[in-house]
């Protein structure tokens, strides 16, 4: 009688038991799948956006390379061909246009507020805007005032939003459209300073006065502090 009542007496508790150690079980496996569902995944092995925002943007910096330009001028294509000196300080910027022979196209230089252009024989030019004094003086546009930014793989989209050039070998990331209309596109990059700088960088934009614009900038030697 007595190791009946024992059979009973344990075998209720087993099932208590049992039953308590399952719904324990269920509650913590109910955890481990609702805390899975809210986990941010961790960044992903290196997908090229993380190693192009790392990039440094440098103040102090001095490019030298070649440039050609394709425009319209009354109804006929024009082009231009050369190569140039760009030193950039945190004050200024100085650029220096040279022909394909070396002779000095243009020499501009820009400090907050004013833009200065000088042509071999002619008296310097000044305006607040470097853009437009390029344009007039020249005529064909030379957007100075973003290469400043872009020769380093830096612009902001046309919603003003900032955009980091990725350096990787696709397209993928490469291109942009500013606010004021220049579709810039990082075809080729190089490794200046242990960093990530473009080596090609292809303009393009229609203006009124100058048609379709199309301008490939060719960085060959940088240096930078």
């Amino acid at each position: 009688m007595s190791m009946r009542i024992s059979s009973r007496i344990s075998s209720r508790i087993s099932s208590h038991l049992g039953s308590r150690l399952w719904r324990a079980a269920a509650f913590s496996l109910a955890l481990a799948s609702a805390g899975c569902a809210n986990m941010t995944p961790g960044p992903a092995a290196d997908t090229g956006v993380n190693a192009a925002s790392a990039r440094v943007y440098r103040q102090d910096v001095t490019l030298e390379g070649r440039l050609s330009l394709h425009y319209q001028q009354n109804n006929q294509n024009q082009s231009v061909y050369g190569s140039f000196v760009w030193q950039q300080t945190h004050e200024q910027i100085h650029l220096q246009l040279l022909s394909p022979l070396g002779q000095t196209i243009a020499m501009i230089n820009i400090k907050p507020g004013l833009a200065t252009l000088t042509q071999s024989g002619k008296p310097p030019r000044s305006a607040d805007d470097a853009n437009q004094l390029t344009e007039q003086t020249l005529g064909w546009p030379l957007p100075i005032a973003g290469l400043r930014d872009w020769l380093q793989g830096f612009a902001s989209d046309a919603q003003g939003k900032p955009f980091i050039a990725q350096a990787r070998s696709d397209d993928a990331g490469n291109t942009v459209i500013t606010r004021d209309g220049w579709r810039i596109q990082y075809v080729n990059w190089q490794t200046i300073a242990g960093d990530s700088m473009p080596k090609r960088i292809d303009l393009e934009r229609y203006t009124d006065q100058a048609g379709e614009v199309a301008i490939r900038i060719v960085i060959d030697k940088a240096s930078a502090s």
